[in-house]
């Protein structure tokens, strides 16, 4: 085994977890409310190799004999969003969620911004991103000060047009934001949100770039790249975890650009991993609640897996699974607490093996720690030997 291909196709949970009341999200399923309100998913390459047989998935499809091993992980940390999932997942798991702002920013940490940044900011609330520039865009426009706003996420968004402020400009200010957002205040991440346009036909562009912060201590990307293993980086994953352990990274535009970049890198042969967000279901279908595009975004994928699979040489491994939830059929649009499915295949692993229900995303880093033969990560225990040809 000398690569692992681990797509992370972001927010698809598959129901909520035991403790989703807390987080206000009882009911959510987003493959399966997904699936529901549309009729069914068109999802034959999930579903071969054993989406279907997931402990507790709802709408999608058994096949009879599975190609790969599945199973569905449970959230150890506190928190739901995508900084908390991915990082659990290598091994850092938060005891208290990151701090979120349902009023706005402190007068502390606007004024402190201000000065930083020299020039006035509007917004300072709650929004959607496409809502609040089309509210505060052209006040933006005419007084050249960028937007900023949070969501239900710990998130501080700054909103700017290109033309208005360069994109160097607006990177700038997130990275003197991410300065001032520490301790008490520091958020999971600043993010710049770039768009193009007039007022009433504004457009988010694909420029947005995550300050993240950086994880407490040494994660499985750490350990790999120590070793000498490459760590390949599609889409926010540098972002994600502030360049720590990466040893080559491409932003992408959209989700089947990141399936071209994985691509790309399976064609390389290095040794290593190559490590994939795919954004869209959250940012573009997810926090719209737009449920048809969420669908068909699904079934683009699959079809695209089938590429995957063909490229896949017999040392490989892929593991496919998700951060969270977002649920576009629930009211609001935020992330959900929720389980998300597990899918391996390879031609080192079983068939139609059940992983049943694990208890932290950790266990998905501590395997592929196993097959490196890396250092063990902090949490997580590894499944490597259930899935396994012995």
């Amino acid at each position: 085994m000398n690569r692992v291909i681990w797509i992370v196709l972001d927010s698809v949970g598959m129901g909520a977890l035991p403790d989703a009341q807390k987080y206000g999200d009882e009911g959510s399923n987003t493959i399966g409310n997904v699936s529901k309100a549309l009729g069914g998913l068109n999802i034959p390459n999930m579903e071969k190799i054993g989406l279907g047989h997931i402990d507790g998935i709802k709408g999608v499809k058994k096949v009879e004999n599975p190609i790969g091993c599945y199973g569905r992980f449970s959230e150890k940390s506190e928190g739901k969003d995508t900084t908390t999932g991915h990082w659990e997942m290598c091994g850092v798991c938060l005891e208290k969620p990151f701090p979120t702002y349902p009023n706005g920013f402190p007068n502390e940490i606007v004024t402190a911004f201000q000065n930083a940044i020299g020039t006035k900011i509007i917004g300072n609330k709650p929004a959607s991103g496409t809502a609040i520039i089309e509210e505060l865009g052209k006040e933006h426009i005419k007084t050249g000060y960028p937007i900023v706003y949070t969501s239900a996420d710990s998130v501080f968004q700054i909103a700017a047009h290109e033309e208005v402020i360069p994109l160097e400009r607006l990177y700038e200010m997130c990275t003197i934001a991410r300065n001032i957002l520490k301790g008490e205040h520091g958020v999971a991440r600043v993010i710049a949100r770039p768009f193009i346009g007039e007022p009433g036909n504004f457009t988010r562009t694909a420029n947005r770039r995550d300050f993240s912060l950086v994880p407490p201590h040494d994660t499985l990307l750490d350990h790999l790249k120590n070793e000498g293993f490459h760590v390949m980086a599609v889409g926010k994953i540098e972002d994600i975890f502030s360049n720590q352990g990466i040893t080559e990274a491409i932003h992408t535009k959209d989700n089947m650009d990141g399936i071209d970049q994985t691509l790309n890198y399976m064609k390389q042969d290095k040794k290593g991993l190559i490590f994939t967000n795919l954004v869209d279901f959250d940012m573009k279908w997810g926090h719209r609640n737009d449920v048809k595009a969420y669908g068909k975004g699904l079934e683009e994928f699959d079809k695209r897996l089938a590429e995957i699979l063909d490229a896949m040489k017999d040392t490989d491994i892929l593991f496919i699974t998700a951060d969270h939830g977002c649920d576009p059929t629930m009211p609001g649009t935020d992330h959900s607490r929720e389980y998300v499915p597990f899918l391996a295949y390879g031609k080192a692993l079983k068939e139609n093996h059940n992983l049943k229900t694990r208890q932290t995303f950790s266990d998905m880093g501590q395997t592929i720690a196993e097959i490196f033969n890396v250092s063990p990560i902090k949490n997580g225990t590894s499944f490597l030997k259930e899935i396994i040809h012995q």
